[in-house]
């Protein structure tokens, strides 16, 4: 990967790398537009990366589908698939892995205290291996998308990040790999997430600022879904990730949640931008 990657950055060519863990679905195929859309050349990593999951998580489970991926990509126009193996990725006694202190351990750090070491980790092997110029993250892993800007800046790694909006089904759903796992009513009663950031957009909106008011009222909504149990729901400055008491002028943050349907456990946010004495929202 990195001879190919060589070779084309040496006839002048630019690099897009859209890293994934395959099971594509139409926020990674738009993360690929983005992608083709800037670059010579884009390049897709299917990989289902074992580090960031915890003991008791997913990964044996996890839904793969590689020839249904390839034929994705492959009308999408993608340039280069780079599928590695586990031993690829990680050969015997690898123990050289990348931390993110103090944000790592926030938010969904707390209910998965190795995640985001694997995937920093991870990315930037694929950095590494790609040569990229230009990487694409969605918005719906805004925790991920933060860490992963903060590491290329503290490392000094030659890539640009860019941080995509979140693309939802018609009903609001932000689109997951994970909502397979969704019964049909577990399918149905996940909507209340988006509808409950829709809930908080309507009342920062109207002036509510006061941030324990709008987790109240946010928890209430969701928590009336009987198969919904809730992680959690946090309002947290977008730079720090730290737990905020009000929403302030000229400052930016994110409202997060993350809630289990079944199997799935499911995350989803929105953004806040208070500067210019207009709220944006996305």
């Amino acid at each position: 990967m990195q001879a190919l990657s060589r070779a084309l950055k040496a006839e002048g060519k630019t690099l897009g790398l859209v890293p994934t863990m395959g099971y594509l679905h139409e926020g990674h195929l738009s993360l690929v537009r983005a992608s083709k859309s800037k670059n010579d050349i884009t390049i897709v990593s299917v990989f289902v990366n074992p580090t960031q999951f915890g003991p008791n998580e997913d990964l044996g489970n996890y839904p793969r589908d590689f020839e249904r991926d390839k034929d994705l990509l492959k009308a999408e126009g993608v340039d280069i698939i780079f599928n590695p193996s586990d031993e690829n990725i990680y050969p015997k006694e690898f123990s050289t892995y990348v931390t993110a202190e103090g944000i790592s351990q926030l938010g969904e750090g707390e209910f998965r205290p190795t995640h985001f070491r694997g995937v920093t980790t991870i990315v930037l092997i694929l950095f590494n291996s790609t040569l990229a110029d230009n990487a694409y993250f969605g918005q719906k892993d805004a925790q991920q998308a933060a860490i992963l800007l903060k590491m290329v800046r503290e490392l000094c790694v030659p890539i640009t990040v860019h941080v995509m909006p979140i693309v939802r089904e018609s009903d609001g759903l932000a689109l997951s790999s994970r909502n397979i796992y969704l019964g049909k009513q577990e399918r149905s009663d996940a909507v209340i997430l988006s509808a409950a950031l829709a809930r908080a957009k309507e009342m920062v909106t109207a002036g509510e600022h006061i941030t324990c008011h709008l987790r109240s009222e946010l928890q209430n909504i969701i928590q009336k879904v009987p198969t919904a149990k809730l992680d959690y729901v946090k309002i947290v400055s977008a730079d720090t990730f730290l737990d905020v008491q009000t929403i302030e002028e000229g400052k930016s943050y994110y409202i997060l949640l993350a809630c289990r349907f079944g199997k799935a456990r499911l995350i989803d946010n929105l953004f806040v931008d208070t500067s210019g004495h207009t709220i944006h929202f996305s």
